[in-house]
């Protein structure tokens, strides 16, 4: 039986950044993964630009059942840890928008880095390996035979995009070891809409709008998108992390400006203009006709009284619809929830009651914001646990 000092389960992010820090230590490491390729997520992440990190992630930007949790990684494992890393690797990159930090080439960049980086301190990387069980005594029964390790770290993600290879491996893995497990569910994901807005919106399909959307306590500002299906873009998949079914999401459509200010001067100072003529300054015709009947938007800004134009103004401002579900894990980019942080060390990432088990990256019931957030989270958690596993 083939003996390792520490096994790694998952080769995304925060399992290669555990393997190099672990190897760095002169441990003799091995990371498994089922897939074929190492860093599946990494590839297809920012749009094949991988958004690696975020300048300004602080724990606020993260949602967790505990969240104290992900403080002592994130402070000890910055983001200007891993952009020295990158430029250590002559990789270049930038800076997009709100501090999201992407390659200016492929997201091949960021794993090559990773993977040279496994090589250079000796960590044994095997793909399409399934693994059985994992007992008590780290006995980890493989497809290729049965393994020995003194620690393993579980980094097999969460359940979001299972065509990239998601499974429920981790959840079932803390369940094995009693470890408790919030109920999962898709985040940073698109809307999908009832039947009746679908129709209403279905001509607006690629309309592209600023704007702050608002859903219990929390706020997003950036833009959104209009889809076959529903609503998506930055703004709707930041916000339906905090959704929940039922609940109604409100949106300002122009967050620059007083509407009803600005409808109230073009009465004084052009009476005779169409409510629709008005409006095409500020929002694209499409939208104008989706959101107001036509007999509204063909009235004289003259012959409207102040409550129309606060009606007006309040459709575009203070939008309120309330969406039929999410996408799901499908098109997801994180899963909510998973294992209970409570059990770890926030230090270590190790389980109090299972010494030599360590759960780091998605998995846990961490969720970052979109904007290399989660990233930054695998970073992070995975070079915590890298320290001593």
């Amino acid at each position: 039986m083939q003996q390792y000092d520490v096994i790694i389960v998952g080769a995304g992010a925060a399992g290669l950044m555990c393997a190099i820090e672990a190897g760095k230590r002169g441990r003799k490491t091995l990371l498994l993964d089922h897939a074929n390729k190492a860093g599946k997520k990494i590839l297809m992440s920012g749009g094949g630009r991988c958004n690696f990190t975020n300048m300004y992630a602080t724990p606020e930007n993260y949602l967790s059942h505990n969240p104290n949790f992900c403080k002592s990684a994130l402070s000890r494992y910055t983001p200007w840890h891993f952009i020295e890393l990158v430029q250590q690797h002559k990789i270049a990159y930038h800076e997009k928008t709100l501090g999201q930090l992407f390659c200016d080439n492929k997201s091949k960049d960021i794993l090559n880095l990773l993977l040279s980086e496994c090589e250079r301190y000796n960590v044994t990387i095997k793909l399409k390996t399934t693994i059985k069980s994992i007992n008590a005594g780290f006995i980890v029964d493989t497809c290729m035979g049965e393994l020995r390790a003194d620690s393993v770290v579980i980094a097999t993600g969460g359940l979001s995009i299972p065509t990239l290879g998601a499974s429920p491996f981790g959840y079932k893995i803390a369940e094995q070891f009693d470890l408790p497990v919030h109920p999962t569910r898709a985040g940073l994901v698109p809307f999908t809409l009832h039947e009746h807005d679908k129709q209403r919106f279905a001509d607006l399909s690629g309309v592209s709008q600023e704007c702050v959307v608002s859903c219990n306590g929390q706020r997003f500002r950036e833009s959104m998108l209009f889809t076959h299906r529903g609503l998506s873009g930055p703004a709707m998949l930041q916000i339906s992390s905090y959704w929940r079914p039922g609940n109604t999401l409100r949106i300002n459509l122009l967050p620059d400006s007083d509407l009803l200010a600005l409808l109230i001067t073009a009465k004084q100072d052009s009476a005779n203009q169409l409510v629709k003529t008005c409006l095409l300054t500020y929002f694209p015709k499409r939208l104008l006709t989706a959101m107001l009947a036509e007999d509204i938007l063909a009235q004289r800004l003259q012959n409207c009284s102040h409550k129309q134009l606060e009606t007006i103004a309040h459709c575009f401002t203070a939008w309120e619809v309330v969406p039929n579900a999410t996408e799901g894990y499908r098109t997801a980019e994180v899963t909510l929830g998973g294992v209970d942080c409570d059990v770890l060390s926030s230090k270590t990432f190790e389980v109090s009651k299972v010494p030599g088990l360590y759960f780091i990256g998605e998995t846990l019931d961490v969720s970052g914001w979109l904007g290399g957030y989660n990233f930054q989270w695998a970073w992070a958690s995975g070079w915590a646990a890298g320290q001593v596993a």
